[in-house]
């Protein structure tokens, strides 16, 4: 299906030996403080921030190609729009807030607006949604096609590739692999675009070879269809990356304006995904399958060299978002669920900071064990929507009231109820989730309704019931 000429190879091959390179050698600047390897002692400026921020958010780039193939310039409306609101509104709202906060994690951040319980829980949760799975199953499908190898090799070597060096270099060895995959990610596109453009023709070629849907900005989707995207989208607001990245920044300032900068960055190279997708419908209309519009388009459209550029820079859109979410993934379980869990065994508020200083062990235990799930998880589930719906569906409504919510004090609620929302929400989604598997249901949700919204609404009630009940007892310790 792909055919790679040696001048390609050596390209694809550089990259994988310019990663390593520049992870390995953020390991020599990196110590086991904590501050240092979870946030590169919160250093980052604003290019620095935002080139890193930008890389890590595309990494479903087979999935935005897919959508493109299906729906044309839609992509915009449904994968771009909702997420430059919400980062909008991120940067707004919450950017300073976070950055000011000096902590280290959305769990921290938990702990310190409720409890300990609520914190745990929140970080099994966040563990479960920075999960790197869906692009551990890329990167090695991708490898797979590219090299020839088998499904289990290619996961080995994703492994070592993209995630070796974050076990020494820490946050540090992510962030100056994203700086260059930043690079690579813009270089891939801005290659392929010139070269349709020569060969097939420019707007004009596009308007008669594509269906008449795929120029609209619906796509020939229904606006309920769209408005589910926004609900999604509200997953911005929890990213864990976002706040990572945030508790990074050198100050407020560059974590607010690097957000804003960012959104633009974001427009630009939805601009070039969007139009590689429409020149791949227009081109190559009878795929079966959709998912391999960019590496078809790439195959029928570029010359060697070019073709391994173009490859390489999907593969640096993937690996900038597995690092990232790899290394979060570690933090949560290492030093956020085992971390906490040793350290409310004891009240010694000494013993409790040697533990905050082993927690950069915990971090790299916690990427080992990272690592062997999501394999487990890409294996039990060999797709990534499937992945990413399941992820997300039962997730988000359980975290998104509480930390919101824990940076504005008008929203506060007990830690009784704050814990009960979070729960009773997981559960409540889990449940409607696994419902659509009963026999009435014939593989649909019971009343046609996402799981996503009765999380939501769980959240919402108790989290109403909480606030009520909390105005009330301060009404009468004051009479």
């Amino acid at each position: 299906m792909i055919s790679l000429s040696p001048p390609d190879i050596l390209v694809i091959l550089i990259y994988f030996g310019a990663v390593l390179f520049i992870g390995f050698r953020s390991a020599v600047k990196t110590s086991s403080d904590p501050e240092d390897f979870l946030l590169a002692g919160r250093s980052l400026t604003l290019p620095i921030f935002v080139m890193t921020l930008v890389s890590t958010w595309y990494g479903g780039i087979l999935g935005v190609g897919e959508f493109s193939y299906r729906y044309g310039i839609s992509n915009w409306i449904v994968q771009g729009v909702p997420y430059y609101i919400f980062a909008g509104i991120f940067a707004a709202i919450l950017a300073k807030k976070i950055q000011g906060t000096r902590l280290y994690s959305i769990p921290d951040k938990l702990e310190l607006s409720y409890d300990r319980k609520t914190a745990i829980l929140g970080a099994v949760l966040t563990f479960i949604l920075t999960t790197p799975a869906p692009y551990i199953l890329m990167i090695s499908v991708f490898i797979q096609m590219l090299f020839g190898l088998d499904l289990m090799s290619s996961f080995a070597v994703t492994a070592v590739v993209a995630l070796s060096y974050l076990y020494w270099g820490g946050f540090r060895a992510d962030i100056q692999t994203d700086v260059f995959e930043f690079f690579m990610m813009f270089a891939g596109f801005a290659i392929i675009i010139p070269f349709c453009y020569g060969q097939l023709g420019g707007f004009d070629y596009l308007r008669n070879h594509l269906p008449l849907l795929h120029l609209t900005w619906h796509g020939g989707n229904s606006i309920q269809y769209i408005f589910v995207w926004f609900f999604i989208a509200l997953w911005t607001l929890i990213d864990p990356a976002f706040h990572q990245r945030c508790y990074a920044a050198k100050d407020g300032n560059v974590a607010r304006k690097g957000i804003f900068i960012s959104i633009l960055f974001w427009l630009v190279f939805d601009f070039m995904t969007a139009t590689a997708g429409l020149y791949a419908r227009a081109a190559l209309p009878h795929l079966s399958d959709p998912m391999m519009a960019y590496p078809m388009l790439a195959e029928n459209i570029l010359p060697p060299v070019a073709k391994g550029l173009f490859y390489t820079g999907m593969l640096a859109t993937i690996m900038s978002t597995l690092n990232t979410l790899a290394f979060i993934s570690a933090q949560t379980i290492g030093r956020d669920i085992i971390g906490r869990l040793k350290a409310s065994k004891t009240e010694n508020k000494t013993d409790q900071r040697s533990m905050e200083i082993s927690s950069t062990r915990w971090t790299r235990i916690g990427l080992i064990i990272t690592i062997l799930f999501s394999v487990m998880l890409a294996v039990i589930l060999p797709s990534v929507v499937k992945i990413w719906y399941t992820v997300g569906t039962l997730v988000v409504p359980g975290l998104l009231l509480p930390v919101v919510a824990s940076y504005f004090k008008r929203l506060h609620i007990s830690a009784r109820y704050a814990f009960l929302a979070m729960i009773c929400s997981w559960v409540a989604s889990s449940c409607w989730f696994l419902a659509s598997i009963l026999p009435n249901f014939s593989g649909g949700y019971p009343f046609n309704i996402e799981p996503i919204y009765i999380g939501l609404l769980v959240s919402l009630i108790i989290w109403v019931i909480g606030k009520f009940y909390s105005t009330s007892s301060r009404s009468l310790h004051k009479n």
